[in-house]
């Protein structure tokens, strides 16, 4: 097992990683930019090392800094966490020219999975279903149009190097073609260095199902269950679920073939995650994340496997915790993105400094985040705040459970997307499991409209609440006479 593991990130998953550390007997090391120096996760660690500047490419994007930190701390292992540096295979390559190991697959898997088109020749050639399109990047227009007479509109067009949704064009007919490759070759070039786009089929209404997989250095692969994350905006994930609302047995034993195939065919080691689209019965490879996801908890909680301490464990060169037969899924779980942006004004970034906080608790209830009261959530990173995950022994259970704990956090000093996932959980349709990447799109009015009511219910609520937060005078005046005190008593000491 490891002595130490620098952990290459930031926020709540620097945090899920330590955790894991702790649990395992493993010292943490934290980085921290100039705008992350309060930052709770830097604190929680055993070390911590300031890395520069808060701008990401100048800290945390910065593997010259991150490996000469780890070396001088001897850390003999590095956890890029997600985002950032997770899918980065030149991190892994500086691991190994340091002698330390990355807790992730190789750099040249990593590099293979990172590319669409060749991530989809290598999944047809072991068999995996793949969405029809072309196994190559566009070269020239009417190239193009051929293939989108052969497959049938609508066809998507999509940036190779790209993930996120960014540069993505739906095209129903030829006339739209040409725009939507000039588009997307453009802001493909600009956010990613790389211009190549390709053509796919276009779905729908499909349902978004992802297998969580784990691999070891013995020759182990496993899947450990499915999540339904079709609850998107704009191709980003707002809520999860395990399993999908829609899963059998049957079902998740093809899926998870599937995924276990995906991982074995490039020698994929440690957790990953294989996306599928699935569409009337059938189901197609979309990509594969090769990190730790966002919405590993509910995979946790369902399964009762601790997918961050097997990742460390697995990196050390132990073998997988449990064998194919012994995972079964219990209950359900549902995961929500809480996001410092305003729901109700298409959900802008709300950066600012949080002045109350209280998080939900009771049974079946976790929150992983990285916030406290008085915290100044920067501009520089992504804007969540933390995830919310509940427990139920039933999908149904878990969304009542999921709309009682929402009621119970309070956060204020900044808009959250906490209405809109009130919302989400009182939506018929949702309830019903009636899901489709497109869902929030398609019920954007009676969304909204909730989300109205929402915010007025909650005002009355919040109102009352502030009180413990904002303490009384005679309080606040103990408080600052106590403080006054120590500070002399301490300054007297140094004397």
């Amino acid at each position: 097992m490891f002595n130490k593991v620098l952990i290459a990130n930031r926020g709540e998953i620097a945090i899920r990683v330590m955790r894991a550390c702790r649990e395992l007997g493993v010292k943490s090391v934290a980085v921290y930019s100039d705008a992350d120096k309060n930052s709770l996760f830097a604190k929680y660690a055993d070390e911590a090392y300031s890395i520069g500047e808060s701008v990401p490419a100048k800290s945390y994007l910065n593997i010259e800094k991150i490996m000469d930190i780890a070396e001088k701390c001897g850390a003999d292992a590095i956890h890029p966490g997600y985002g950032f540096l997770a899918e980065n295979s030149n991190l892994g390559k500086e691991c190994e020219k340091h002698g330390m190991k990355l807790v992730g697959p190789s750099g040249s898997v990593i590099e293979a999975m990172g590319d669409k088109i060749t991530s989809k020749k290598l999944m047809r050639k072991a068999g995996v279903p793949v969405i029809p399109g072309t196994d190559k990047g566009i070269s020239t227009i009417e190239e193009a149009v051929e293939i989108a007479k052969s497959i049938g509109y609508p066809v998507i067009v999509k940036a190779s190097a790209g993930g996120g949704g960014i540069g993505m064009r739906t095209v129903y007919e030829e006339d739209e073609l040409i725009r939507a490759i000039e588009s997307t070759q453009s802001v493909a070039a600009s956010a990613f260095g790389d211009s190549t786009v390709f053509i796919e089929k276009y779905l729908e209404e499909p349902r978004h199902i992802e297998f969580q997989i784990m691999a070891d250095e013995h020759g182990n692969t496993i899947h450990i269950a499915d999540r339904e994350c079709s609850i998107q905006r704009r191709h980003q994930k707002l809520i999860e679920e395990s399993p999908s609302p829609i899963m059998t047995e049957e079902l998740r034993e093809r899926m998870g073939a599937a995924a276990v195939k995906a991982a074995k065919s490039i020698d994929y080691t440690n957790a990953g995650t294989v996306e599928f689209l699935y569409s009337h019965g059938d189901f197609y490879f979309l990509e594969m994340n090769t990190r730790i996801q966002v919405e590993h908890p509910i995979t946790e909680i369902v399964t009762g496997i601790d997918l961050v301490k097997e990742q460390i464990k697995i990196a050390s060169g132990k073998e997988i915790c449990c064998a194919q037969e012994d995972i079964s899924v219990m209950g359900h779980a549902i995961e929500c993105r809480i996001n410092a942006e305003d729901p109700l004004a298409e959900f802008a970034p709300n950066p600012g400094k949080i002045t109350g906080y209280r998080s939900p608790g009771g049974i079946g209830v976790r929150v992983d985040s990285g916030v406290y009261m008085n915290y100044s959530i920067p501009t520089f990173y992504d804007s969540m705040i933390s995830k919310l995950i509940v427990w139920g022994r039933t999908r149904n259970e878990a969304i009542n459970r999921m709309e009682r704990a929402l009621s119970e956090y309070v956060i204020l000093g900044v808009k959250t997307t906490i209405p809109f996932h009130k919302a989400m959980m009182r939506s018929p349709d949702f309830r019903a499991g009636k899901l489709n990447t497109h869902f929030v799109d398609q019920h954007h009015k009676g969304i909204m409209e909730e989300m109205k009511r929402v915010v007025q219910e909650d005002k009355e609520r919040v109102d009352r609440l502030k009180s413990t937060f904002l303490p009384n005078k005679k309080v606040a005046a103990i408080t600052a006479a106590v403080g006054n005190y120590m500070s002399a008593a301490q300054s007297q000491q140094k004397k």
